[in-house]
């Protein structure tokens, strides 16, 4: 009946001349959201909405055309909205008292100077109706090139003295309000909303905004919350950051009465414009009034419920980066991300990997070769992860999850296993006919460093040996989800995979290149590496085995290793200095394999402390086993929304972490962060509900789905009122003392 009702009023709306009797009245449309459209540039259009209190529009029913020959519009330029939980849409953004928005066209040559925009949106009322989506109509005309630019001062006599020289009017300076043009709203009672529109060709500078506020009642200024920049070396600062196309600012405000409170605004910021030429510094005062505290809610903002907690998350900084940034900047940002991620656990069992393929070359191997090698694998690697992450952005598939079950997982541990004997030359022992010409064509195939073969191994390398989810990533791959993007985000993210993939590139040239010739030392070389690839099987086994058993793996895996080293056997007194090293080494593995092997028998489940429960066996250690967090096991959506509504009824803030037994860095985070003792003080009464997606069900894929989310390891967290805080979610690994300051600032 509801539906009807809504349906009802929505399709009455447009024919009223006055709404509902009493304070619920409804104002029309073009009443609630009233509309302009003028032309900031030559090339740009300045389109604003203002939104009557009370109501609200979405952001992603906004779209924008025209008729018009010849004129091409571009992407409009929306600034960030409030979060808002809305009953049929779920949780989306929203606009309320004012939004402006630039649209971008360029006109082809031959046509008109006038033309129609038509702006489609649709809004809705606090009271629960909504409105049919409005098409809003604007007539717009092109200024001539010759028009004059409006502006006067010493920035017009600068554009005089330009026309004098005989520049072009293509050249003239834009004023500086027309360059830079500064919005600010009153967010809530408690926060200010600064925004710049910049138009094209120019920028501001990052370090200069500084904001002060005069207030008769002593209310107050905390440190604004600005994005960052895009990373620019300037003439006169050196390296610093500035912002292109769109500023934003966040200022909270400290009061010191909840009553309505006039204040004014004092905002100073310098910006300059590409061709080489700087602003003096800007300095505006605006005249704003604080609704009061209490009554914040009454006067068209939204309430408290509704409302996110100021910044962005890590991740969805980068899916903004990736919206409003130059594609050039943001594409070398994101190859500096993945030279970061290089040197994570997810990519370090990478290297043994195409080492041994180089090293699989014999003597045949130079720089060059090494070169070749390491690019095609490289890029298998990287086409594999752009075409995967893709698939995951617009379908929620993540296909390295799917490949992480116990049976992909032993088949490529059971392939390293073969490519590790025939470092070994265990291929030349006496075998049945039919297997021994199998193995000893498999391992040619592998010594013959076939690019195909490379290029297969960095394929298969990118889907199971490193299925790590990271800020960058995820921040591709959200924005890939909420755009279709599939281009930009596909290029941002073979960036990403071509940065983790620099370093290895590196390694196997100089691999080729250092190696040395035909003779022992490529045997001894070759045994090292077969040694490798066997510890990363035994690295990938620890996903699907239980933890004993990896540490008899871990054992073995060392005593051989010193056996080979000849930790056993006996040195001649005229033995090098060389030998002496070699058997030292072999006989601190020998010592160290014994030590797993007493460590798995007595139920120890970590390698790095093997004899953990042996000494809190005799009372002069920890507890044998480390204090875990209290985790609430789900499952299901259901399982969510029941713990967060218990715990909200509790009046207790809510951590949900996602986990998976084939997830590196959720391991990392078990291990080095959820055990630290400062850590599980932070998060001491509060509920904390851990999901285990290992399976990749269909109940892991709907629950990661329904929170949009592409894998582990993320947490998110909700407050003591059951509301979700989306800047302080986090994706990837994070060090104990990161992990407490996001809990402090939650709490």
């Amino acid at each position: 009946m509801k539906h009807w009702l809504l349906l009802f009023l929505a399709g009455w709306l447009p024919f009223a001349d006055a709404g509902l009797p009493g304070d619920d009245e409804l104002l029309p449309a073009e009443q609630a959201f009233s509309f302009q459209a003028t032309m900031a540039s030559n090339d740009r259009i300045r389109a604003v909405w203002d939104i009557a209190d009370g109501y609200y529009l979405y952001k992603s029913k906004f779209r924008f055309a025209t008729d018009a020959e010849g004129i091409r519009l571009g992407d409009a330029v929306l600034p960030a909205g409030k979060i808002k939980q809305d009953e049929f849409f779920g949780d989306i953004e929203t606009y309320r008292q004012q939004l402006v928005v630039e649209i971008p066209f360029s006109r082809e040559a031959g046509a008109a100077n006038s033309f129609e925009l038509k702006a489609s949106s649709q809004g809705c009322a606090d009271i629960g109706v909504c409105y049919p989506p409005q098409t809003q109509l604007a007539a717009l005309t092109i200024a001539d090139n010759d028009t004059p630019t409006p502006g006067g001062g010493a920035l017009q006599a600068l554009n005089d003295l330009g026309a004098v020289l005989g520049f072009g009017n293509d050249d003239e300076l834009l004023p500086a309000d027309q360059a830079f043009q500064l919005d600010v709203q009153v967010s809530d009672a408690d926060t200010l909303t600064a925004n710049w529109l910049i138009a094209e060709g120019y920028y501001l500078y990052r370090h200069t905004f500084e904001f002060a506020i005069d207030s008769a009642d002593g209310t107050t200024l905390l440190p604004a919350r600005m994005p960052d920049g895009e990373h620019k070396t300037d003439e006169f600062f050196g390296e610093i950051q500035v912002y292109h196309q769109l500023a934003q600012a966040e200022i909270p405000v400290q009061r010191a009465s909840p009553a309505a409170t006039p204040v004014a605004l004092t905002v100073k910021y310098q910006g300059c414009a590409e061709r080489g030429v700087c602003y003096p510094p800007i300095v505006k005062t605006l005249d704003l009034l604080l609704p009061a505290a209490a009554a914040a809610t009454t006067t068209g903002t939204p309430p408290e419920s509704d409302r996110p907690a100021p910044g962005l998350s890590e991740q969805d900084a980068i899916a903004k980066r990736l919206t409003e940034g130059n594609l050039l900047a943001t594409l070398a940002a994101f190859f500096g991300f993945g030279l970061l991620l290089a040197f994570t656990p997810c990519v370090f069992p990478m290297i043994p990997i195409l080492s041994s393929i180089i090293v699989g070359q014999g003597e045949k191997i130079t720089a060059h070769r090494g070169f070749v090698l390491s690019l095609v694998y490289v890029l298998a690697m990287a086409v594999t992860y752009t075409v995967a992450g893709v698939f995951a952005g617009l379908f929620g598939e993540n296909l390295q999850a799917a490949f992480q079950n116990p049976w992909m997982l032993s088949g490529f541990a059971a392939v390293f296993v073969l490519l590790s004997l025939s470092m070994f030359g265990f291929y030349d022992l006496q075998m049945p006919a039919f297997l021994q010409s199998r193995l000893t064509e498999v391992s040619n195939r592998q010594k013959s460093g076939s690019l195909t073969g490379v290029a297969i191994m960095g394929f298969l390398s990118a889907l199971i040996v490193g299925p790590c989810v990271a800020a960058p990533l995820a921040g591709a791959l959200i924005y890939i989800g909420q755009s279709g993007d599939a281009v930009l985000g596909g290029l941002a993210l073979f960036a990403l995979s071509m940065g983790m993939g620099t370093p290895l590139i590196a390694i196997g040239t100089g691999a080729g290149k250092l190696l040395p010739g035909a003779g022992p030392w490529m045997d001894r070389i070759k045994a090292v590496f077969g040694v490798m690839l066997l510890a990363v099987a035994i690295w990938m086994l620890e996903r699907i085995l239980p933890a004993s058993i990896t540490m008899l793996l871990w054992a073995a895996l060392l005593i051989l290793c010193s056996v080979y080293l000849s930790a056993l056997d006996g040195l001649p007194v005229e033995a090098s200095g060389w030998a002496r090293l070699w058997k030292g080494i072999g006989v601190v593995s020998l010592v160290y394999g014994i030590l797993l092997l007493i460590g798995a028998a007595s139920g120890a489940h970590d390698p790095l402390q093997p004899l953990q429960n042996v000494m809190a066996k005799q009372g002069s250690a920890q507890s044998s086993q480390q204090a875990h967090l209290p985790f609430v096991k789900i499952k299901t959506v259901t399982d969510l929304e029941r713990e967060l509504a218990d715990a909200a009824r509790q009046g207790k803030a809510v951590m949900v972490d996602f986990y998976a037994d084939w997830c590196v860095s959720c391991k990392e985070m078990e291990k080095y962060t959820f055990a630290k003792a400062d850590v599980q003080r932070a998060l001491s009464g509060m509920v904390l509900l851990q999901a285990d997606v290992t399976a990749n069900d269909e109940a892991d894929k709907t629950l990661l789905k329904h929170l949009q989310l592409i894998g582990p390891p993320s947490m998110l967290f909700y407050d003591s009122s059951g509301n979700k805080r989306p800047e302080l979610s986090l994706v990837g690994y994070k060090p104990a003392d990161e992990f407490v300051q996001h809990v402090q600032d939650l709490k």
